[in-house]
């Protein structure tokens, strides 16, 4: 449904749409009878000269701000998009020229609640960077610390909220309308790109984001993050020390100041893959202008918008994932990748391993040292993306990321291999996988899940017991399963059998040897040892009917 407000930014955004040969989406979703749109437009062929990722592009482009940086975050899901498209998408460039430094101003002093000259003894009017979210200032303190200050650009945070409004309601419009939009579930994929783009938004966000990552690398002399000043920020404004540098991707500046680029790509990478693999929170943005080279020789990290996220069992299976490519072997890789995703019902597990298998043969013959991680993991989510597999977002920004990682390391210095770095790191992870005060740590878990589920069992048997007596409990069977049910539940009836003879005879056993012992004499049952062939009979039947419940895998 078209919101009357946004009439006139719904109306560019199908006139974008049709301008780059996307009509016809605008005609299957109804929107040019409700924009009134000309019908010659609606109908138009597309730009032949032009593949689909660039025009894409082209109205990502066309749509300003709020579009271009979707299209940034989804170049970094190579699960959900094809190579061809994510290409086009990283090509994509904040074009925005920089607002007013009397705006600047104007928005520190109201975030800030007091005048400029209480807080900074001076503020440099130019920008030393512009984007379509904010710009950055360099300035000093009154106390003569040099800082760098974020400040978000006038209105975005509203301009923001209403494109992706109207970005919800039009992929729900497109999920009823358009079968392969329903397939592909965009609803879902463009609320987790609103709700990544909305905590760019927040400044204050960031700034935890740079002192967790500080904190972590804290025992790191190689790494430097600068300070955050709370006192001076906000969720419009970020004030954090001032880094003197030289950014890695000033090839001849660092040769020329006899700066090791080969130490220099091993430290940073050593850096990231502390970061990706032992406290799962990392830089997902490590692009040479975002790593600096710092006087004292430290490499210092800025821009802290974009962090990656990996639980420990995703990490666990990531690191599964990576010993099992080094050792080339299939039905470990399906089994990560299995464990990494989510698997739909139609899968088909034998073309899965198909696919993966023909992969594997593809990374067989290169050696270990020129395997690509950022590849090889891109190349397993196209294979996922194919089968359907539902990866974590976190995941597939980590496939990005390490992308990025590489190219920066290889323009520093061509011969590396990050891959031989990360193989320690992966064999450490699985150690601490099947480390004892881990699997001690889960047996815990297990054991007061195990309790709180029998806690909550007499409730939900209360609840399925009313809604028995209520008629309201509906079962579905299909006919291909109802045999196996069958079978199961005679195995169910069986096992109840055996229970309760077991119990019938365990009582039985318990009064003979309650009488014997209350009559003070032998337990012989004509001249026969009763109590003591019945008790091994009973130990018997217990321990093969614990054998059988543990068989089952139904315990």
């Amino acid at each position: 449904m078209v919101r009357i407000r946004h009439a006139g930014r719904y109306r560019s955004i199908a006139m974008a749409l049709m301008r780059h040969g996307f009509g016809y989406m605008v005609e299957e979703l109804g929107l040019y009878r409700v924009l009134s749109l000309p019908r010659r437009l609606v109908t138009q062929e597309a730009h032949a000269s032009r593949t689909l990722g660039e025009r894409i592009r082209l109205v990502l482009e066309d749509l300003g701000p709020t579009f271009v940086k979707l299209g940034q975050l989804a170049s970094t899901r190579s699960d959900l998009l094809p190579e061809s498209i994510i290409s086009e998408l990283v090509k994509l460039q904040d074009h925005v020229p920089p607002f007013p430094a009397e705006t600047a101003r104007h928005i520190l002093e109201q975030e800030l609640d007091q005048p400029l000259n209480e807080v900074f003894d001076s503020f440099e009017d130019a920008p030393l960077a512009a984007a379509s979210i904010g710009q950055v200032h360099r300035g000093v303190l009154l106390g003569g610390t040099a800082v760098a200050i974020k400040i978000q650009r006038p209105g975005v945070m509203r301009m923001m909220s209403r494109d992706l409004e109207i970005l919800r309601d039009l992929t729900a419009l497109a999920e009823r309308r358009l079968d392969w939009a329903k397939q592909y579930g965009i609803s879902r994929m463009a609320e987790e790109f609103s709700k990544s783009l909305m905590n760019e938004l927040d400044y204050s966000q960031e700034g935890r984001n740079a002192e967790r990552i500080a904190q972590q690398l804290e025992d790191n002399k190689s790494a430097y993050i600068p300070a955050i000043y709370w006192d001076y920020s906000s969720s419009r404004v970020l004030t954090m020390e001032y880094l003197e540098g030289i950014t890695l991707n000033r090839r001849e500046a660092l040769l020329s100041k006899g700066v090791n680029l080969k130490d220099t790509a091993e430290r940073l990478v050593d850096i990231m893959l502390r970061l990706i693999f032992i406290d799962g929170f990392f830089h997902a943005d490590p692009h040479p202008g975002n790593v600096m080279l710092t006087e004292e020789g430290k490499l210092g990290l800025i821009d802290f918008g974009m962090v990656g996220r990996l639980s420990e069992e995703t990490r666990d299976h990531l690191s599964g994932l990576i010993i099992a490519l080094m050792r080339k072997n299939t039905e470990a890789m399906v089994r990560a990748i299995l464990r990494l995703g989510v698997i739909p019902e139609e899968a088909d597990r034998s073309a899965l391993y198909e696919d993966i298998d023909r992969l594997r043969e593809e990374y067989y013959d290169v050696p270990f040292s020129q395997v690509s991680i950022g590849k090889a993991l891109n190349d397993l989510f196209a294979v996922a993306r194919r089968h359907r597999l539902a990866i974590p977002p976190d995941l597939a920004m980590l496939g990005k990321t390490m992308l990025t990682l590489e190219g920066v390391v290889g323009e520093l210095d061509p011969s590396f291999s990050i891959i031989q770095m990360a193989e320690p790191f992966g064999r450490q992870l699985v150690k601490q996988r099947f480390s004892s005060s881990r699997l001690q740590r889960k047996l815990l878990g297990g054991v007061a899940d195990l309790a709180e589920s029998l806690v909550e069992l007499p409730g939900q048997a209360r609840q399925l017991s009313a809604l028995i007596s209520k008629g309201r409990l509906k079962v579905e069977i299909g006919v291909p399963e109802l045999q196996s049910l069958l079978r199961k539940l005679d195995r169910i009836g069986n096992r109840l059998s055996f229970s309760i003879v077991l119990l019938a005879f365990s009582i039985i056993m318990v009064g003979l040897i309650i009488g014997s012992s209350l009559r003070r004499e032998p337990s012989v049952l004509w001249n026969f040892p009763t109590i003591e062939i019945g008790s091994v009979v009973a130990l018997f039947m217990f321990i093969w009917l614990i054998y059988s419940i543990f068989k089952s895998g139904r315990f």
